[in-house]
């Protein structure tokens, strides 16, 4: 798969996918599992396994409420998904460093959280 980014999209397979200034899908229709990866790419995080299932958590979260959840809610959600060891604000800090609720919304093709800054 080839992807490039920008400011204003990435591109994944040759198409672009446009974004808003802070990265986020400007239409979450064109979310992929490609696009997740070019995104992460862009940041140069490499998604592994772990990744994959809070971004799932996430994209069913928003399913369900249609809405991001903010961190509490996350590590609420992810806990009760995958199980009290994973639904700690440690692990999901060692997997997107910078905020987990803002990063893996971002890549998980989400609005950003409503209460994140």
């Amino acid at each position: 798969m080839s992807a490039r980014t920008s400011d204003k999209c990435v591109t994944v397979e040759g198409r672009d996918i446009a974004l808003d200034p802070e990265g986020y899908l400007i239409d979450m229709d064109e979310w992929t599992p490609g696009v997740a990866i070019a995104l992460a790419a862009q940041e140069g995080r490499l998604l592994t396994e772990e990744h994959w299932e809070v971004i799932e958590v996430l994209r069913d979260f928003y399913r369900r409420y249609e809405m991001a959840p903010a961190m509490r809610p996350l590590v609420k959600a992810v806990g009760q998904t995958l199980g009290a060891e994973k639904g700690k604000s440690l692990h999901l800090m060692k997997l997107f460093p910078e905020s987990p609720a803002k990063v893996a919304a971002r890549l998980a093709g989400l609005p950003k959280p409503t209460n994140c800054l």
